[in-house]
């Protein structure tokens, strides 16, 4: 799959919802959000993105997409990602869970 700015990725989010389900997902997603979060700020920063997606695979992320991707992901405009526009964004770049994301959210629900 392609993204606006050219970086293609394999999703396996769906097959992770499967295995995992909705709140085992999700968790994992936090634990994603943790791995970038800037310790001090709280918050995903330009500066944590690039000094920590080398433990997610993508340490080859250029400045540009990943401001592309803060960009993308920052819903309140203050140029960093917290964990709920973290996951957010991780939900919208896949299609298929997109699709079913009306299910997964009454299944997070019941579950809490």
């Amino acid at each position: 799959m392609a993204s606006r700015n050219g970086v293609v990725f394999e999703d396996f989010f769906p097959a992770m919802v499967e295995k995992l389900g909705a709140e085992g997902f999700m968790k994992e997603l936090c634990n994603g959000f943790r791995l970038l979060v800037d310790g001090d700020k709280g918050v995903i920063t330009l500066e944590s993105l690039k000094k920590n997606s080398a433990m997610l695979g993508v340490q080859d992320m250029s400045d540009e997409e990943a401001i592309c991707m803060l960009r993308e992901g920052d819903l309140d405009g203050d140029g960093a990602l917290n964990e709920m526009e973290f996951c957010t964004l991780m939900l919208r770049l896949s299609p298929e869970l997109m699709n079913t994301s009306m299910k997964l959210l009454i299944e997070a629900i019941v579950n809490f």
